[in-house]
C-alpha cells in the first residue's frame, strides 16, 4: 500500500478544491445569463404560457363599385368556443349543446375533452342561438363576435368577387386576390390562466381589438352589371346555350365596367350551387374565337400595308391553301368582293389567304403577340389563362395550312377577356392598355393608399385604326351585325359564328359572339358577348348581338352619353313632308322585326322566298330613297345547308318578277343575288345548269320601261 505524503495530499485536496470551485463558477455564469441576458426571453415565455388569447378576426374592408355601392361587406355573427380545462361535466355540456348546433353530441364531448386551451365549437351562429347558449351560462363555454361576409346583391357579380372563409380568409376571385388588404390584422382577448388551462383568479385580463381591413373600391359599375347579368340570362335561356359570357369595359382606361357569366350563383349560399358555377371562365378558360378573331388579321394586314380598304379579292366559295381546301360559309362564295366587303362578309376565303400568304406565319404572329395572345393580360385575377397561339417553325403540321386557319379565327385558343382587350385596342386608337377591376384602395378613414397605374403600349397606326374602325362600322350597316346598332349611338363590331373541335375535328356544335365598341367616333365602351353551344339559330349576328346592343345601350345612357340627333321627318300639321330617307338593314332579322324597322323609318316591304329571316334586300342599306319606297326582303329558312355532293338543277327564270325569282329559286334550294329591279332579263348560270344545293344565282333586273 502506497502512502502519500502530506504534500501530495494537499495537491489533491486543491485540485479538486478548484474543480469544484469551477463548476461552480459555471453554474453561476449560466444563471447570470439566464438571469439577466435571457431575462426578458424568459418572462415573455412564461406571460405567453399564462396568457391564453382567443382569437378576435378583423373586419374585412368592404368593395365597392365605382359608384360606392356596397358589393360585399362584413357583418357580426357570434361564434361559441370552449375552454377545455374549464368544462366540468363534458358529457353534460355536449348534450345541452348539440341540439343548439345541430350536431351529435359525441363529437362535441370530444372536442370538449381536448388537450387544448382553447377549441373552436360553431361559428356565424344567429341571433337566437347564441342568445340560447348565453342562457345556459355553462362553465368553460364562451361567445365571441367574428364577423361574416356578406354579399348584400346576392349573384351579383358573383364570379368577380369570389368569396370569403370562415376564418376570415379570402378563397376566390377579388376576395382572394386582394387579401393581403382586405383582410386586416386580427384581435385577441387575453386572460392569465394556470398550467391546467384555468383561470387565475383577479389574474391579468385584456382585450387587444382588431385592425379593419383596407376598402376595395372598383371599376364596375353595379347598373351595368345588372343589365349584363339580365339580358345574358335571357339570351342563355331562350337560345339553349349551355353558359354564357358578357364583359364591358372602358377602353381608354382598361377598367371593367360589367362581367357576367351564366349560370352564376350566390356566395351568400355558395355550397348549395354546382362548383363549376363559380368559375370565371371568360378569364380562366380559352376557346377558339372563330370570325371575331378577323379584327385581329384584318387589322394587322391594313397595318402593314398588304392591303387597303379597296383591294379586291374574288371567292368562287373556297381557296386551296397550303394543302387544305378552306370553304366559305357561303355556298358559291361572294365572287368578286373588296377588302371591306370581305370583312362585312365574313369571307374565311380572304382572310385564310391574308394569315398564310399575304402577311404570312413570321408578321402574323407579331401583331398576335403585340395584342397580348398567348400571354397572360395581367389583371388582377387569379388564374388568368394564357391562351395557345401558334409559333412561327414550331408548327406540328403544315405551317401555311395553320397560318391560314387561324386568319379565321381556328387554331388558335384566346381567353373572352383576351379577345374583348384586342378589340379596346382598336377603340382605343391602337393603344393596349391592361385590363383591371380595382380602382383604388381606400383606408379605413377613406383616405385613398392606391390607384391602379394606367399604361399602355401601341398596336397599331392611328391611320390604320381609323380606317379599320369606318370598316367595322360598316359590318353593322351593311354586313351581319344590324342586330348590334343602337339608334343615336353608333356602333362597331364584329360578328362571330365558331365551329367547336372535339376529338380532333370540328364538330357540329358552335359559339356565337359578337365583339364591337361605342359610339365608333368617340369610344366609351367595348364589349363582348359570348354564347355557348345555342341549340337552333347559332348566327352570332342574330343571337349575340341583341345583347350587346340591350346592356350596351343602357349602358351609354349609364354613362350620361349623349345620342347623335336622327333625321327625322317634318310635319306640317298632320301630313309628313315626303323626303329621301336611308334604307335600315334588315339582313339576319325575322320577318316581323324587319317588316316593324321598315314600317319605322317610313318605307314599305315585299317579302318574297319562303323562310323567316331576311337573307338579302333591294335596295341595299343604306341606300337613299324617297319615303314610303318598297323594300324587297329576301328570304330562306334559317336552315344552313351542307351541299356536300348533292346538285340541283338551276331553272328558267328570265321574264318573271323578282318575288317569283325568289319564290322559285328558293323552292330549288338556291338563293339569289339581284341586280337592278323590275323584270329578270338575264340569270347566271343559265337555266340547266347543275350546281350545288345552294348556289348563288345571279339575276338581272330591268324595268319593262327600260330600253
Amino acid at each position: 500500500m502506497v502512502r502519500l505524503t502530506a504534500m501530495e495530499v494537499r495537491k489533491r485536496i486543491a485540485v479538486v478544491f478548484l474543480g469544484v470551485m469551477a463548476c461552480i463558477g459555471v453554474l453561476f455564469l449560466r444563471l447570470a445569463y439566464l438571469q439577466v441576458a435571457q431575462n426578458h426571453w424568459y418572462q415573455e415565455k412564461a406571460l405567453h404560457q399564462r396568457m391564453r388569447p382567443v382569437p378576435v378576426d378583423a373586419k374585412r374592408g368592404v368593395i365597392y363599385d365605382q359608384s360606392l355601392q356596397k358589393l360585399a361587406i362584413s357583418v357580426s355573427a357570434d361564434a361559441v368556443y370552449a375552454i377545455p380545462a374549464e368544462v366540468d361535466k363534458p358529457k353534460e355540456t355536449a348534450q345541452a349543446l348539440a341540439p343548439l348546433l345541430n350536431t351529435d353530441a359525441a363529437s362535441l364531448e370530444e372536442k370538449l375533452t381536448k388537450k387544448q386551451a382553447t377549441v373552436w365549437l360553431a361559428r356565424k351562429l344567429d341571433t337566437e342561438t347564441a342568445r340560447a347558449i348565453r342562457a345556459l351560462d355553462l362553465a368553460g363555454i364562451g361567445l365571441v363576435e367574428r364577423p361574416q361576409r356578406y354579399y348584400p346583391h346576392g349573384e351579383l357579380a358573383a364570379q368577380v368577387l369570389g368569396i370569403a372563409g370562415i376564418d376570415n380568409q379570402g378563397l376566390e376571385g377579388l376576395e382572394f386576390f386582394y387579401d393581403e388588404y382586405l383582410r386586416g390584422v386580427p384581435g385577441r382577448v387575453v386572460m392569465e390562466r394556470d398550467a391546467t388551462g384555468r383561470e387565475i383568479p383577479d389574474g391579468i385580463k385584456r382585450f387587444v381589438p382588431p385592425e379593419d381591413g383596407a376598402n376595395l373600391v372598383l371599376t364596375l359599375d353595379h347598373v351595368i352589371q345588372y343589365a349584363a347579368e339580365r339580358e345574358l340570362a335571357r339570351a342563355v335561356q331562350e337560345t339553349g346555350s349551355d353558359q354564357g359570357v358578357f364583359i364591358a369595359m372602358d377602353p381608354k382606361t382598361g377598367g371593367i365596367l360589367a362581367l357576367a357569366i351564366y349560370p352564376s350563383y350566390d356566395p351568400n349560399n355558395y355550397t348549395a350551387h354546382p362548383v363549376q358555377n363559380r368559375r370565371n371562365i371568360a378569364i380562366t378558360d380559352q376557346y377558339e374565337p372563330g370570325s371575331t378573331f378577323k379584327i385581329v388579321t384584318a387589322s394587322a394586314a391594313l397595318d402593314e400595308g398588304v392591303v387597303t380598304p379597296g383591294t379586291r379579292f374574288y371567292d368562287p366559295g373556297y381557296i386551296k391553301i397550303g394543302g387544305v381546301t378552306v370553304r366559305c360559309w357561303r355556298a358559291g362564295g361572294h365572287g368578286s368582293q373588296t377588302f371591306v366587303e370581305a370583312v362585312e362578309n365574313s369571307c374565311n376565303p380572304v382572310f385564310a389567304e391574308l394569315g398564310a400568304e399575304r402577311l404570312g406565319g413570321e408578321r402574323f404572329y407579331k401583331y398576335i403577340q403585340r395584342y397580348g395572345f398567348g400571354a397572360q393580360t395581367g389583371i388582377d385575377f387569379p388564374g388568368e389563362a394564357k391562351g395557345t397561339v401558334p409559333v412561327p417553325g414550331k408548327v406540328q403540321w403544315g405551317e401555311v395550312a395553320r397560318w391560314a386557319n387561324v386568319g379565321f379565327g381556328q387554331g388558335i385558343g384566346v381567353t373572352p377577356l383576351q379577345l374583348l382587350s384586342a378589340m379596346a385596342t382598336i377603340a382605343n386608337g391602337g393603344i393596349k392598355v391592361t385590363p383591371h377591376f380595382m380602382k383604388e384602395i381606400r383606408d379605413r378613414n377613406g383616405r385613398v393608399i392606391e390607384q391602379y397605374p394606367i399604361t399602355g403600349s401601341r398596336v397599331l397606326k392611328e391611320e390604320t385604326v381609323a380606317e379599320f374602325t369606318q370598316i367595322l362600322r360598316s359590318v353593322i350597316v351593311n354586313g351581319s351585325g344590324s342586330r348590334a346598332e343602337i339608334s343615336g349611338y353608333r356602333v362597331a363590331g364584329k360578328t362571330g359564328t365558331a365551329q367547336v373541335a372535339e376529338g380532333g375535328r370540328y364538330t357540329d356544335r358552335r359559339i356565337s359572339s359578337f365583339v364591337g365598341f361605342a359610339p365608333a367616333d368617340d369610344p366609351r365602351i367595348a364589349a363582348l358577348v359570348v354564347l355557348y353551344y345555342p341549340k337552333g339559330q347559332t348566327y352570332g349576328g342574330v343571337i349575340a348581338a341583341p345583347v350587346f346592343q340591350a346592356v350596351v345601350e343602357d349602358a351609354l345612357e349609364r354613362m350620361g352619353v349623349p345620342r347623335r340627333q336622327e333625321p327625322a321627318p317634318r310635319s306640317q300639321g298632320n301630313i309628313f313632308q315626303q323626303k329621301d330617307v336611308s334604307v335600315p338593314n334588315v339582313i339576319n332579322f325575322p320577318q316581323q322585326e324587319a317588316e316593324t324597322i321598315l314600317r319605322q323609318a317610313g318605307l314599305k316591304y315585299q317579302f318574297n322566298g319562303e323562310g323567316k329571316i331576311v337573307f338579302d334586300q333591294v335596295p341595299a342599306p343604306g341606300t337613299e330613297v324617297p319615303w314610303g319606297t318598297i323594300v324587297q326582303l329576301l328570304a330562306y329558312n334559317e336552315v344552313v345547308y351542307d351541299a356536300g355532293d348533292k346538285r340541283v338543277t338551276v331553272p328558267e327564270v328570265v321574264g318573271l318578277s323578282m318575288r317569283e325569282v325568289a319564290a322559285k329559286l328558293a323552292h330549288s334550294g338556291l338563293r339569289l343575288q339581284v341586280y337592278g329591279s323590275g323584270v329578270a332579263v338575264k340569270q347566271d348560270p343559265v337555266p340547266g345548269t347543275k350546281v350545288p344545293l345552294d348556289f348563288i344565282v345571279k339575276v338581272f333586273f330591268e324595268s319593262p320601261t327600260s330600253n
